[in-house]
């Protein structure tokens, strides 16, 4: 019998061939002239095209959306072609792949800033967070507020940046709106202590998150986007008072759109604890959609989820690093690859597409 995590599904108007998705992996190795993805990235990504959905790494919205060093973007000229060669190599090799748009808000450091500028957040409250620069590793920079006409002018570029992942072959976008990023930053009280239409009240927290997903939405099928939360991470330095409240209401706040999934980052990031998990089980019964689960998830775990019905999917991350063919590995039960961890983030092809499909993996 197959189980079910390995069989078709649906996730929106996203036909997916198999249940194991693989989940959003900055890697920091865009041409730094630019934030432009090449030929490299297409290979890398065309390996891994046995994903039931590929969501693409983290991808800004706009130069001030940037936060890590050799991130790619999506406003450019360059960068849609960039991106039309990777998504012409996914789809040559079957795949089906979506963009995830990306505004760091708070979580960058000015040497990456248009400028040297400081970087946005709905609050001047800096995040206890590093980021990846230029030498390594460092504290992020103490961020200004938002204005009113800022903050419309990013819906604008959120807009633009599902206009551009079209054009440049993308199957759909993902919203990243968890691990404490900008939207992230707006949803919680923690980082957004406005006193406008913007903040304050759980329902003009929840402002910026619907006027994004209705730029999304008004320049493409909702059926194609999905929602990356992170609702008991702490990622970033984010934090809030109340997140059952506040998740709850920010979910029920996306079903209105008929969006395609909601893709639920369980727990803590980085971590296998089960803290978390059964409030992130009452949470999804909120969402009208499909159901990705995510964070440290075992074959096992990820059988069982999808065959109770309680996930549609499960979004792997790590683990499609070091193995490119995983859906294979893991309904063979074969062994998996071991990381590279020096390699996860920056460097060239060693570390990204050199690991060994199972066929040629020694024995």
């Amino acid at each position: 019998m197959t189980e079910t995590l390995f069989t078709p599904g649906a996730l929106g108007a996203l036909k997916i061939k198999n249940r194991v998705l693989m989940a959003p992996l900055t890697r920091n190795r865009a041409r730094r002239d630019g934030d432009v993805p090449f030929a490299m990235h297409a290979k890398y990504y065309a390996q891994r095209a046995s994903a039931g959905l590929i969501i693409s790494e983290g991808t800004q919205i706009s130069p001030v959306g940037k936060g890590y060093i050799d991130t790619p973007g999506i406003y450019s000229a360059d960068q849609i072609a960039g991106w039309r060669q990777v998504t012409d190599a996914v789809h040559e090799a079957g795949g089906l792949i979506v963009a995830q748009l990306w505004h760091v808000g708070r979580v960058s450091h000015v040497s990456l800033q248009p400028g040297g500028a400081a970087p946005v957040g709905p609050s001047a409250i800096r995040a206890d967070a590093k980021t990846f620069i230029d030498g390594g590793f460092a504290e992020t920079s103490a961020p200004r507020a938002l204005s009113v006409d800022e903050i419309g002018e990013i819906r604008g570029q959120y807009a633009a940046a599902a206009r551009n992942a079209m054009e440049a072959g993308f199957d759909g976008v993902e919203l990243h709106a968890a691990n404490g990023y900008l939207v992230d930053q707006f949803i919680r009280d923690g980082s957004n202590q406005r006193d406008d239409d913007y903040g304050g009240t759980l329902q003009k927290r929840l402002r910026f998150l619907r006027e994004v997903l209705e730029s999304i939405t008004g320049a493409m099928d909702a059926d194609r986007v999905g929602v990356r939360l992170a609702p008991f991470s702490n990622g970033n330095g984010i934090s809030d008072s109340d997140p059952m409240t506040t998740f709850s209401a920010a979910i029920e706040a996306m079903n209105p759109f008929g969006l395609a999934y909601l893709h639920m980052i369980e727990g803590q990031i980085r971590t296998t604890e089960e803290a978390g998990r059964a409030e992130v089980a009452e949470l999804r019964t909120h969402f009208d959609g499909g159901y990705v689960a995510n964070n440290g998830y075992t074959r096992q775990m990820a059988i069982d989820v999808v065959a109770s019905g309680r996930a549609d999917a499960v979004a792997f991350g790590r683990d499609f690093i070091a193995n490119p063919d995983l859906p294979k590995r893991l309904e063979l039960n074969a062994p998996l690859n071991e990381q590279d961890r020096d390699t996860f983030y920056g460097g060239d092809e060693r570390g990204y597409t050199d690991y060994p499909f199972l066929a040629s993996a020694p024995a």
